[in-house]
């Protein structure tokens, strides 16, 4: 999947960038609750997403109430 056809913006989760889309989009976590399942370890193992992303998905989730996974 090329990034320039990932949406800029999936589910509720924030804008971080279309690379780091697509590989959430290959995970299917495509919300704030499944991203924060997945845990920061294995999110910032996947190609695209890197600790920018993550601490922006991690702020999403904390104003929400979601905690991240250990």
């Amino acid at each position: 999947m090329s990034t320039r056809d990932v949406p800029a913006q999936i589910g509720d989760l924030p804008p971080i960038g279309r690379p780091a889309n697509s590989a959430l989009l290959v995970a299917k976590a495509t919300t704030l609750a499944k991203v924060a399942a997945v845990g920061r370890r294995r999110l910032l193992a996947m190609h695209g997403v890197g600790p920018k992303a993550v601490g922006i998905l991690e702020a999403a989730a904390a104003e929400r109430g979601i905690s991240f996974a250990p």
